[in-house]
């Protein structure tokens, strides 16, 4: 468990901005749900991993959600699945978010090719698909959201959780793109929701690399074990759940 020594008073509860409204594909597309349970809205994290996509048959970031322990530093965990298409994604993550009513919101999806987990720092108001979804959209040059910023910040302590990821011995960097893909997709959309709906939560995304048994046939791609995934992304939600603030820590690259 990370200490706490850095951390600030929790911040106030956000307002519903009304010049920002939820545009139309960020929005919940089924019925409120009914009799919501009686629970605190801080005991709750929400871990999400996407589908399989793009040719492969699994996908690390959520075969890792069922390895995750169900509760982490008093947090009760929840998980949810998350189809590989554009809008449809935010949907699914949106309903989660109004089900489970969660204090922090951490997505996960895979950069195949990347040598390590990736805190995302940043998500950017675009969607440019250099291949179809698996719905088959393709997407390019098109807007998120018409009307939102042209991006949003993550609102986990990123640097915190880079350093907690690497404390635990886990290869990891903070990484200030997204892409332009699902990935980024989903972080913009749940940023955007959290801030449009005043919804208490913070949000933030990791990409991880492929799973060990996705480059068997791929001879000079980069991988790292489920277990290895797991522990780091274990060791940065005991981060975000205990900083409120984030650290002053140099973790800027040159290119």
């Amino acid at each position: 468990m990370v200490p706490r020594t850095i951390s600030s008073a929790p911040q106030a509860r956000r307002r519903g901005r009304p010049d920002t409204p939820v545009p139309q594909e960020l929005k919940i597309q089924s019925n409120p749900l009914p009799n919501p349970p009686e629970r605190s809205s801080r005991d709750v994290v929400l871990v999400t991993g996407f589908h399989p996509f793009g040719g492969e048959s699994t996908n690390p970031s959520w075969d890792l959600c069922g390895l995750l322990p169900p509760t982490i530093d008093g947090m009760r965990v929840e998980t949810v699945s998350v189809p590989c298409e554009f809008r449809r994604a935010i949907e699914v993550v949106a309903e989660a978010i109004e089900r489970h009513r969660p204090s922090i919101i951490l997505s996960l999806g895979l950069a195949g090719g990347r040598n390590r987990l990736g805190v995302e720092r940043v998500a950017i108001n675009v969607d440019d698909a250099r291949i179809p979804d698996n719905a088959g959209a393709r997407p390019i040059d098109e807007a998120i959201a018409a009307k939102g910023p042209p991006a949003y910040f993550a609102t986990i302590p990123v640097k915190a959780v880079t350093r907690a990821i690497r404390a635990a011995g886990v290869p990891v960097e903070v990484s200030n793109s997204a892409g332009t893909y699902v990935c980024n997709h989903l972080m913009y959309g749940v940023l955007h929701f959290v801030a449009a709906s005043g919804k208490a939560a913070r949000a933030g995304f990791v990409h991880v690399p492929y799973a060990e048994e996705q480059v068997i046939d791929k001879r000079e791609a980069p991988a790292m074990s489920l277990e290895s995934m797991t522990r780091g992304v274990v060791a940065g939600i005991e981060a975000a759940v205990g900083h409120r603030s984030d650290i002053v820590s140099a973790e800027g690259n040159l290119d």
